[in-house]
């Protein structure tokens, strides 16, 4: 976090940045609200509470994984049980019509299941390629046809757009060794960042975009020509800065 943060700071500006430029002068409004029945049942504290909470626990994940050494999504899970439980404390006065619309039950069904086993059966090929060493081959043509280690990583990111970053880092895992390039060093940090990045220049490139595709009704190309060029211009000066401040801590 502390190595690529400067890195993702950038990749969040630059769009912001050229986004505040070319609507300078015009009135942005919302789109009218659909849930103005869950909106009203829930207080102000309660809203604030639930979003808050669901942030922290999603950044306790990393810490979690540090401190017990368990699996990530077992800290994912944990989250969950938190804000299940603090949910079904809060609302626990209020009607059952209302309360309806505000469980975590009602959010779980609107899981888009499709892409989650769109999700574990890319996971079962990525590791399959691993067991068939395909993708040490791949690292291997990757090493000889373009030699530059850091212009590699930007072009897996890239990938990432279309492939997904999961699947992408996973295969990744597979395709260069810890013993040539260990934990902490250059590849993986570098890695980090283009691949969780560079999802976001096509909406397909993350799940957090499939599944906003589906619950907001995004098209892919609306999304491609409005989005993708600012996105791939932040990738881009975040992919820069970072190899600059490598190069200017480890020269």
């Amino acid at each position: 976090m502390e190595g690529v943060f400067l890195a993702a700071l950038i990749n969040l500006l630059v769009p912001l940045l050229a986004t505040s430029y070319m609507l300078r002068g015009r009135v942005v409004a919302p789109p009218p609200s659909t849930g103005q029945q869950a909106h009203r049942a829930a207080s102000e504290f309660d809203r604030n509470l639930m979003f808050v909470l669901g942030i922290g626990c999603l950044v306790a994940v990393p810490v979690f994984k540090t401190v017990t050494h368990l699996p990530p999504f077992m800290g994912m899970l944990f989250g969950l049980g938190i804000l299940w439980l603090v949910g079904e404390i809060l609302h626990r006065g209020k009607t059952e019509q209302d309360k309806e619309r505000l469980t975590l039950v009602h959010a779980l069904m609107r899981i888009d299941m499709s892409s989650v086993i769109f999700f574990i059966g890319i996971l079962l090929a990525v590791a399959t390629l691993e067991h068939t060493h395909i993708l040490s081959a791949l690292a291997g043509w990757f090493g000889e046809t373009i030699g530059r280690l850091d212009v590699i990583v930007i072009i897996i990111g890239l990938i990432s757009a279309v492939v997904d970053n999961v699947p992408l880092v996973a295969a990744s895992m597979g395709m260069f060794s810890l013993v040539q390039h260990p934990q902490d060093s250059f590849l993986w940090h570098f890695l980090a960042y283009c691949a969780g990045t560079g999802g976001s220049i096509l909406i397909i490139g993350s799940a957090a975009g499939v599944a906003a595709m589906g619950l907001e009704k995004i098209h892919f190309f609306w999304y491609a020509r409005r989005i993708g060029g600012l996105a791939l211009i932040g990738y881009l000066a975040g992919a820069l800065v970072y190899i600059v401040q490598y190069r200017l801590t480890h020269g």
